[in-house]
């Protein structure tokens, strides 16, 4: 079933499960060489679930499964949003926002700065999932996390400043795996009300969305990767409606923007040669990445 306005998920459902998907490859990630990931996190999120393709794969170290191919180029994003958020932070950020949290676990398993709150916002049914396991696990986090329990194509802004969130901090934004499920017009309010609650000195770090017509050509470059039975195809799940080139549209307005090569990172950096991909892929990887830094 294609997406609707207003539609509802949980993690082992529509835009959730894709969620969990990519919780598995995290999982899947300490058996690469070498391992990106680090998180300690996934294995036991994905168990949980119970979703029986992914928690099979994962309790076998399938590698060779459709997590498995996953975990090879989820865990170099997952570097480089956990760099972005150490980086940021040195760079004298006071508070992190991840949009779209889903089962990230980086309030968990990476070191903040002293009297550092990190924003996780997502739909309730995602973080109440999220919260029992962790409560069952009788972790605690490293820094002060707060959830943000809410619909993004809704008023999120206000549900975040009454959870406590400082406009005049500067902040580290991340938009991780999110911008393809929006449609146009909400991405374009998303970056406004980001904007708008940036105080100079604030970061971004985003993957942007495809352009229109790239869905059906990612759909079809994807075709020869065996896909969840029970995840709809990609084409049902991402919008490729016009709208703002965002990254000129920070530009305008104060934003120093920066264009990330993933694949190259991978290779040079990471240590993690990324090869074998679908060609869309790895224009994904190349094209879609960048971070921002507000400088006015």
């Amino acid at each position: 079933m294609s997406r609707t306005a207003g539609d509802t998920w949980d993690i082992v459902t529509s835009v959730g499960l894709t969620a969990l998907s990519v919780c598995a490859g995290r999982a899947l990630d300490a058996a690469l060489q070498p391992p990106l990931a680090n998180d300690e996190f996934a294995a036991g999120f994905v168990a949980a679930a119970g979703e029986p393709t992914l928690a099979t794969a994962v309790a076998t170290n399938d590698v060779d499964s459709a997590a498995g191919f996953n975990a090879r180029w989820v865990g170099v994003r997952t570097r480089f949003f956990d760099d972005f958020f150490t980086q940021a932070a040195q760079s004298g950020t006071r508070q992190a926002v991840i949009l779209a949290a889903g089962l990230d676990s980086r309030a968990y398993r990476l070191r903040w700065p002293a009297d550092y709150t990190v924003y996780e916002v997502d739909r309730p049914q995602v973080l109440e999932f999220k919260q029992r396991v962790l409560d069952e696990r009788g972790v605690t986090a490293r820094t002060q996390r707060t959830v943000v329990a809410t619909d993004l194509r809704e008023d999120w802004a206000a549900a975040l400043l009454a959870a406590g969130f400082d406009p005049r901090l500067p902040t580290a934004w991340a938009l991780e795996g999110l911008l393809p499920y929006l449609p146009g017009p909400a991405q374009d309010a998303l970056f406004e009300k980001l904007h708008e609650l940036s105080a100079v000195g604030s970061h971004v770090a985003t993957e942007l969305g495809p352009e229109p017509g790239e869905v059906k050509e990612f759909a079809e470059g994807a075709a020869a990767i065996s896909q969840l039975a029970a995840q709809p195809p990609v084409a049902e799940l991402w919008y490729d409606d016009p709208r703002v080139d965002t990254k000129s549209w920070l530009a305008d307005r104060g934003w120093t923007v920066t264009g990330v090569d993933l694949m190259a990172k991978a290779a040079h950096e990471y240590g993690r040669e990324l090869h074998g991909l679908p060609p869309i892929f790895e224009r994904l990887l190349r094209d879609k990445f960048f971070t921002a830094v507000r400088t006015r």
